[in-house]
């Protein structure tokens, strides 16, 4: 651990190499992995219901976005895949882990808004889930030092 140099601006503090991130540092950045690992895996099981079992959701002629559930399936599929994925490079502490899954989930709560007149309340619940992942992922600094 390093101390503190002597400089006139009390403020200043100086951090050597050795300093561990912070335990809410830690905290938010598994908290980010699973959130993502979570939304992951519920979008894949939405695609899969929407490929699989096409009765379960509500059919609505007069949505703007209207796509065949088959589409939204996939879609679901492969965006829940990609945020798992990188949910998993976030747990591994990996910057694109960071990168990737802010992107990637933000076009996952941007699907789930789309799918919201299919499945409201469900849609809105991974909304949420989202919106915490995302404030997760952007919160947390991996330089954050221990004492601050």
């Amino acid at each position: 651990m390093s101390t503190p140099e002597a400089h006139p601006d009390q403020s200043y503090r100086s951090y050597s190499v050795d300093d561990q991130p912070a335990g809410w540092v830690v905290g938010l950045s598994l908290l980010a992995g699973v959130l993502m690992i979570m939304a992951g895996v519920f979008n894949v099981v939405q695609g899969l219901v929407a490929l699989f079992e096409n009765e379960v959701y509500l059919t609505t002629p007069r949505y703007v976005f209207a796509f065949d559930l088959t589409t939204w399936g996939w879609i679901h599929l492969l965006i829940g895949l990609a945020v798992a994925v990188a949910g998993f490079g976030v747990l591994a502490g990996r910057i694109w882990g960071r990168i990737v899954g802010i992107a990637i989930t933000a076009l996952c709560m941007i699907g789930n808004f789309l799918f919201v007149p299919y499945y409201p309340v469900w849609s809105l619940l991974l909304v949420a889930l989202n919106v915490f992942t995302i404030w997760a992922l952007c919160a947390y600094d991996r330089s954050a030092p221990e004492n601050t």
